[in-house]
């Protein structure tokens, strides 16, 4: 059974800087391809970054140069490096592994083929 956990959520000014997490278990891929969501009230599920099982990554233009994707193999986690927080990035944020490779950050979240975590709440005050 796969199972997500992110963590790292919280809340900032405007400029700070988050870390989120995602321990992941259970994956049946040697290498991993996963990603970052994010979904604002009453708004879509929109892609922010991902990363393929080739090493290749893909970032939102709202978040390019801001935010990094990174994975630790060794630890089963996925990283999102989030720096000069905008109030525009307030959401939950989700992590999710594809059920097959490659895994797309768009434009539409598709989230039947993928494995997803409980989300982690980012709130960014100006």
């Amino acid at each position: 059974q796969v199972q997500l956990v992110e963590s790292g959520g919280g809340s900032v000014q405007a400029g700070g800087t988050l870390r989120l997490s995602c321990a992941h278990s259970g994956y049946p891929y040697s290498r991993d391809c996963m990603g970052w969501f994010r979904q604002a009230a009453g708004k879509e599920r929109e892609g922010v970054a991902v990363m393929n099982n080739d090493g290749s990554t893909t970032y939102a233009d709202s978040v390019k140069g801001r935010f990094t994707i990174s994975t630790d193999n060794a630890k089963n986690t996925l990283y999102l490096q989030m720096n000069n927080l905008k109030p525009e990035d307030t959401a939950m944020y989700y992590c999710a592994a594809a059920l097959w490779c490659p895994i797309e950050l768009g434009p539409r979240v598709t989230t039947g083929d993928k494995y997803w975590g409980q989300g982690t709440q980012v709130t960014v005050s100006s």
